[in-house]
């Protein structure tokens, strides 16, 4: 017994031993061995990806890697076999066309993009090819005729949201939470335009479980985009998610297909499906794939957008004089709320000047959308980076870098308005729909929605914080950010 005993401990300490030695063996490889060793970065970060992983679960990576660039400069070794830009050029270099020398362009990091091996392919995360023509088939849904052919629809979404604020504001005694209101309106009318049905968030003021579901997923992602790293591990894990966990997710899918299904037998009317529908048997689109794209569209169609909605205002409503400002040229610009419109908001400058800023203070995708450095390797910002390397910019980071903007941490609208105190802003690294093939699709309908949206709040309301929100900001980013209530009080504008 005691041989067995002793026999038992050997094997303990043998295996323990072995992952040990493994472990720091492979710290020194990836510190002063690996292809990326030249490249700087926190020692522990050069050494394993444990540190990545727990920024990213605690909800901190995209916050922390400004300081990282400061640290280091505009290339930052984040990971073993990751790197983060800080440059203007490297949104062309690393998303844009690349046609020199007939190198490929770089694939999305399906570690980040798949949070669950087999979930379907959509037009975020396909491959190339597919992404092509799943672009070609949506394209017409967001181009400008078809935004005109779809203002009846959005602004009526826009009227029930104000009529909603002037229901629930008590003359303007009662703060309102406006992130909320904002994700009910942006919700409803990306879901009826890409299921021809509401969420009925507006109406009934409150999140619709399929919408609630997907706040509930967005930390579980960054778990699984750790697990990604970790495949065998993953197997076994995933096994323990909780019953009710993997009920919720069903739900969901229960809750799209149905949508769709009555989307499809309602017939032809003017909305991203219909595009879909057209071209369904050339581009081969099963149901779950139709599914699957309608799901990503109502995600990136509402949340960014509310999210930016909510930021604007909460900067607005921080501060005065510019509040001032674009509340005047509103007010100036249109006699009655029916003037406002698609082309009317066109003329609010100012406006823009507040949307862009916003989007530079608070961008609604703040991590970096990391890509693949394809086979032979590609020079990024004149460096050189071996291929199967994980590459990225860090949105939130890059804009409050005070190498490229003046006083990175304040809100100037001015600073894209032409005013030559911001000269210096290398406004080249502003890309806050991305670029390259893989951009934003949704842009145009983002600002008309956005423009729009505040131009009849500021036209009907005076708007004023609650002193339990001007610590708003101060957030943590689970690949969405993670917004808690945005009080705002709404004093109705009297007119004669």
């Amino acid at each position: 017994m005691a041989l067995l005993s002793l026999s038992m401990g050997n094997v303990v300490a043998l295996i323990l031993g072995s992952v040990i030695c493994y472990t720091l063996g492979t710290c020194i490889y990836n510190v002063w061995l690996h292809p990326l060793r030249n490249f700087p970065g926190p020692l522990m970060m050069r050494a394993t990806r444990w540190p990545y992983h727990y920024k990213l679960i605690k909800g901190t990576l995209p916050l922390e890697v400004l300081d990282l660039h400061n640290r280091y400069g505009e290339v930052v070794r984040i990971a073993p076999n990751e790197l983060a830009f800080a440059n203007a050029s490297a949104w062309n270099d690393i998303q844009g066309h690349r046609t020199k020398g007939g190198q490929a362009e770089m694939e999305k990091d399906m570690k980040f993009y798949r949070a669950v091996d087999d979930m379907e392919s959509d037009i975020v995360n396909a491959d190339r090819a597919e992404h092509s023509l799943l672009r070609r088939s949506l394209a017409h849904g967001f181009s400008d005729k078809s935004l005109r052919d779809q203002e009846p629809l959005i602004t009526s979404y826009i009227d029930l949201l104000l009529q909603r604020l002037r229901e629930n504001c008590d003359a303007g005694k009662k703060a309102l939470n406006m992130a909320a209101w904002y994700n009910f309106a942006t919700f409803d009318i990306i879901g009826d335009l890409a299921f021809g049905e509401s969420f009925g968030c507006l109406e009934n003021s409150a999140y619709h479980p399929w919408v609630g579901i997907i706040f509930k997923m967005a930390r579980a992602g960054t778990i699984l985009q750790v697990l990604n790293h970790f495949p065998r591990t993953k197997r076994y894990l995933l096994k323990l998610v909780p019953k009710s966990m993997a009920e919720q997710q069903e739900k969901h899918d229960a809750l799209t297909r149905a949508k769709l299904e009555r989307r499809m037998a309602s017939g032809e009317r003017p909305d991203f499906v219909e595009t879909m529908l057209k071209k369904k048997e050339t581009l081969g689109l099963t149901i779950a794939k139709l599914q699957a794209n309608s799901s990503i569209l109502i995600i990136g169609g509402s949340e960014t957008t509310a999210t930016l909605l909510s930021g604007v205002t909460y900067f607005l409503a921080m501060n005065q004089d510019a509040l001032k400002k674009v509340t005047e040229e509103v007010r100036a610009a249109f006699k009655s709320e029916d003037e406002i419109n698609f082309t009317t908001v066109n003329d609010l400058n100012y406006m823009l000047g507040c949307l862009n800023e916003a989007l530079r203070m608070y961008p609604p995708v703040p991590s970096g959308l990391p890509r693949v450095v394809p086979q032979g390797g590609a020079h990024i910002c004149g460096y050189y980076v071996p291929q199967g390397v994980t590459v990225g910019i860090y949105q939130w980071a890059l804009y409050h870098n005070s190498k490229f903007f003046k006083d990175p941490f304040e809100f100037h609208p001015e600073r894209f308005l032409g005013d030559a105190k911001y000269d210096s802003d290398e406004k080249n690294a502003f890309q806050p729909f991305h670029v390259g093939p893989r951009n934003c699709i949704g842009r145009n309908l983002a600002y008309v929605e956005m423009r729009t949206i505040m131009a009849r709040i500021l036209f009907n309301f005076d708007l004023e914080i609650a002193e339990d929100s001007k610590g708003w900001i101060d957030q943590k980013i689970f690949n969405l950010w993670a917004k808690g209530a945005l009080n705002v009080y709404l004093k109705p504008v009297v007119r004669d």
